[in-house]
């Protein structure tokens, strides 16, 4: 019997000049290229993956404060996946083996369920599609709630864009959003939404393409611009204009930035953690705050859809 690489079963896909590599332990974008040139900051196949890049999330991104909620009147404790915040982060299906149930050349659908627990008491079946085209790869996830009782709900996915040499520091960014969750210095707990200009524009305001330089974000943005097909999208781009574009239709009506800091020189900014979600961070708590999170509540039997598309520029 084949020997399984540790981030999971492995999924190459290839369509024109575009090439992925999709993990199964959490439905992981592993990797993906266009004519060779990296447009996400990947990871070997045999290595435990690096904190969440790639994976997909659910049944929430971003963060749960405190990893505790109430939902029907009963309050929950999540485990608090995020130690050093105290917090639970990302979902449970990071962790999840998912499934292929089908899959060709430039495509693979994966699926995994989300049973039932003390915290999360919901069967959630989760399914993911990444596809390759000609505007780069796509991929869509849909929940279906097999429980007899609503459950909360929302997802997004974790990819650190590049635009190419270089560190974050040297790229462009252009960012359509209006508005910027604003959160503590050392917790991120959300504090307000507030316009993009408002208190720290430097930091904040990407509406118009700029250069991100020095600048720490990890915050979630809202009020974007959109398209006449109402697509947003993110443009990352280095100095030949080069780089990397992601973009969502109203599915996600929220984004999390990323500067990607860290501790380690060698390990920091390596790439631009942009994160689509369905809902804003701790929209478990959604009556806690005076503005709509988008918590979705997924009623017994139903389900919904989010999409979002990676693409090269230049």
């Amino acid at each position: 019997m084949a020997r399984i690489p540790t981030s999971g079963t492995q999924h190459a896909l290839r369509a024109g000049d575009y090439e992925a590599v999709i993990a199964s332990i959490g439905a992981t974008l592993r990797s993906l290229t266009y004519r060779g040139r990296d447009l996400v900051v990947p990871f070997d196949a045999d290595e435990v993956r690096p904190s969440f890049r790639g994976a997909t999330l659910a049944p929430w991104p971003n963060r749960v404060v405190d990893g505790v909620y109430t939902f029907g009147g009963v309050e929950r404790q999540l485990a608090l996946s995020e130690p050093t915040r105290s917090h639970a982060i990302h979902g449970l299906a990071a962790w999840l083996d998912f499934e292929a149930v089908d899959k060709g050349s430039d495509h693979v659908t994966l699926t995994a369920v989300i049973q039932p627990q003390t915290a999360y008491p919901w069967r959630v079946v989760v399914t993911t599609t990444f596809a390759l085209g000609p505007d780069g790869l796509t991929q869509t996830v849909t929940a279906r709630n097999e429980s007899s009782e609503p459950a909360p709900w929302g997802t997004g996915p974790h990819p650190y864009l590049v635009a190419g040499e270089g560190l974050v520091d040297d790229w462009t960014l252009e960012l359509p959003a209006e508005q910027v969750l604003t959160v503590t210095p050392d917790r991120l707990v959300p504090v307000a939404l507030e316009a993009v200009d408002a208190s720290d524009p430097e930091r904040f305001d990407f509406r118009a393409a700029r250069a991100i330089g020095a600048v720490e974000i990890d915050h979630a943005y809202t009020g974007l611009t959109r398209d006449a097909d109402g697509i947003a999208t993110v443009r990352v781009t280095d100095a030949d204009g080069t780089g990397v574009r992601m973009s969502w239709d109203a599915a996600c009506p929220w984004v999390q930035v990323h500067t990607a800091d860290k501790p380690d020189p060698a390990l920091s900014r390596l790439g631009l953690a942009v994160e689509p979600m369905t809902c804003a961070p701790d929209a478990f708590n959604d009556a806690d705050y005076d503005y709509d999170t988008g918590l979705i509540v997924l009623g017994a039997g139903a389900e919904s859809a989010a999409s979002w598309r990676i693409g090269a520029i230049g």
